[in-house]
């Protein structure tokens, strides 16, 4: 029986940028799939390539300033293969991105009624009174009061909260198959945060369509993510349904990811209160200077010669769980 293929199929993407004194190897062999429906969360510390592999699904990386290498494919086309018009029909249509500042993503000279309504006209035709139409309808949607009247406001005069919902209501104008977002609640406060994700997931539901969700923060993965992919260094060092992640992490660097999170309520947390949070030690790579062997080795307290002398391949440690880790016995018993 024949199974269709993922709606995002990522193989062995590598993105280094070439602009400096060094190559910069922000991404270095990263495999993603992702279903229709699904959402899936990229997860790990600034500077591990999360953002870089966001946007090299859009292609938005500087081209003249950057080597990308592998195969990237939405829905059956080859994205890397896209010439500059096609590459213009993609972005909002097929794959639709939500930035994490809105204030600088949107146009400050048009209102945000114009901006969303001249998106619908260019991707999908059609009259500008009707794109405005159902730039209302978006903006109801996504809950923004007085819409009508917020329809013709800029983006300086809407709060931080509002803005990121107005540039939801822009990714998700011309219906596409695929919603990036990167960090979406990062600058706001913790109300407006939890009220954004279960929008996201709320309409990602009505919608049907597939979401990547970058993140630093695992309570954030927890809210929105199917699936987790945890990244370090330009690689993804362990991948699987978000339930599994969470109880049974199997590479340190995750591990170190959870233990240095508070959680749960200081009565019935295992962690006495006053101690300090189980910090990882040490800081990430330098991306133009990367180790030999696994990346997070010089971080790592189970870490072993052998780690530094090759880097570990994905290795299967439950159903559709994979750690790319030499000691998965080991953590499993940490």
């Amino acid at each position: 029986m024949l199974t269709a293929p993922p709606l995002v199929d990522v193989q062995n993407l590598k993105v280094t940028f070439t602009g400096g004194p060094k190559p910069i190897c922000a991404v270095n062999g990263v495999d993603l799939a992702l279903e229709r429906g699904e959402t899936l969360a990229i997860l790990g510390e600034s500077g591990s390539g999360k953002s870089v592999t966001l946007r090299a699904l859009l292609r938005l990386n500087p081209e003249k300033r950057t080597k990308v290498d592998g195969r990237i494919a939405v829905g059956g086309e080859d994205v890397l293969a896209l010439k500059s018009r096609e590459l213009q029909a993609f972005r909002g249509r097929t794959v639709s991105m939500i930035f994490q500042e809105p204030a600088l993503a949107l146009d400050p000279v048009y209102t945000l009624g114009h901006q969303i309504a001249e998106t619908i006209v260019k991707h999908n035709g059609g009259s500008y009174a009707d794109a405005k139409a159902k730039a209302l309808d978006l903006f109801e949607r996504v809950r923004i009061p007085s819409p009508e009247r917020r329809l013709e406001n800029y983006p300086h005069e809407m709060s931080g909260g509002m803005r990121q919902r107005a540039m939801i209501a822009l990714a998700l104008a011309c219906n596409p198959k695929v919603l990036l977002a990167d960090e979406p609640t990062t600058a706001l406060d913790a109300t407006v945060q939890i009220q954004i994700l279960l929008l996201i997931r709320e309409l990602q539901r009505e919608f049907g369509i597939a979401v990547i969700f970058v993140t630093h923060d695992i309570g954030v993965a927890v809210e929105v993510a199917d699936r987790v992919a945890v990244m370090y260094g330009g690689r993804i060092v362990e991948t699987g349904p978000i339930r599994d992640i969470i109880r049974r992490p199997r590479h340190p660097y995750t591990i170190g990811l959870l233990r240095s999170r508070a959680q749960g309520d200081h009565k019935t947390s295992a962690m006495a209160k006053g101690t300090r949070l189980d910090a990882i030690p040490g800081s990430p790579p330098d991306l133009a200077n990367l180790p030999p062997g696994c990346s997070f080795a010089p971080r790592c307290k189970l870490g072993t010669p052998a780690c530094t002398e090759a880097v570990p391949e994905p290795v299967a440690v439950g159903a559709g769980h994979e750690a790319r880790c030499f000691r998965t016995d080991e953590t499993a018993a940490a």
